[in-house]
């Protein structure tokens, strides 16, 4: 029986100069950023919506072609710290953190909002969505969808979460922090074609940001603890398909306003995601080097 260590650890992979290492980044950022942004402005130019996912999945998936090319042909590094495997067996309370959080963001979300005086938690909307089916079991469907969508958004958390944040060095606050904001300018284009409306941009991308900041951090803990990018790609499901739909579903303004209009509702996550990450740093989650792990699995 072979422990498989965390893939922070130094001997997960073998470890490139800091030459390859720097041309690996220069490709990364080259089809991550160059194929992204590209593809989203041409999109946009011949007036396909980036509101459609279809349109959407090769910008998704460019930051896991990036890194893709530059593990298999810069670096020649491989995959072995790439996190590739489910590890089911040792990683499963993390899945169910990854599988239930979104769900308990959302509750926190929607409770500020009630607190606040924004939103009067009326369910109506909700059950509107699907005629004849009751508002829980709206809840129950997306939540049981997150697993088959996992694929769908591993293309971004294989990019940032696996490949670029062990890279950047200076410790793992310092390199979710930067990921973080390199991961939420990523995103920029995206608020001038339509896929998000804020009433004020500045100030919507500067939110936009801090939640950005925020979800690295609960994503890269998933990863670092369980040792599978899996359950970063399901968290980042239940935050696209539970969290910010149902928040859109409840709350969003039809007339596009900005009461609870982008802004509103790109902050209210914000609340419960701060305690979450406010209690990770402080119980050390991220202090030093690579934390054990609590239940490990046989090879």
């Amino acid at each position: 029986m072979t422990a498989v260590p965390l893939l922070d650890t130094p001997d997960a992979a073998p470890t490139p100069s800091d030459r390859a290492r720097r041309r690996g980044l220069v490709a990364f950022f080259a089809i991550a950023f160059g194929g992204g942004w590209l593809w989203v402005l041409g999109a946009n130019a011949l007036g396909q919506s980036l509101v459609n996912p279809l349109v959407q999945l090769p910008f998704a998936f460019m930051p896991a072609l990036g890194a893709i090319v530059a593990r298999r042909w810069v670096t020649r590094e491989g995959f072995a710290d790439a996190g590739l495997g489910l590890r089911l067996r040792g990683a499963w309370p993390y899945y169910v953190a990854a599988w239930l959080g979104p769900l308990a963001i959302t509750a926190g979300a929607a409770g500020t909002a009630v607190l606040l005086g924004l939103w009067d938690g009326d369910l109506a909307p909700l059950r509107d969505a699907l005629p004849g089916v009751p508002w829980w079991l709206t809840v129950l469907l997306l939540v049981s969808v997150m697993p088959l969508l996992a694929p769908v958004y591993w293309g971004e958390e294989f990019g940032w979460t696996s490949y670029l944040r062990p890279r950047i060095g200076g410790g793992q606050l310092r390199s979710i922090t930067v990921t973080g904001l390199i991961w939420a300018v990523w995103h920029y284009p995206l608020a001038f074609v339509g896929y998000v409306e804020f009433g004020n941009v500045g100030a919507g991308l500067l939110v936009w940001t801090v939640s950005f900041l925020l979800q690295e951090m609960l994503l890269a803990w998933l990863f670092i603890r369980s040792g599978s990018i899996w359950t970063a790609a399901l968290a980042h499901a239940g935050n696209n398909m539970v969290l910010s739909l149902l928040l859109a579903v409840l709350m969003e303004d039809p007339d596009g306003g900005d009461g609870l209009g982008a802004t509103t509702l790109t902050w209210l996550p914000i609340v419960p995601m701060a305690v979450l990450c406010g209690w990770l740093l402080w119980r050390g989650a991220f202090r030093g080097g690579a934390r054990k792990s609590p239940r490990r699995h046989a090879r």
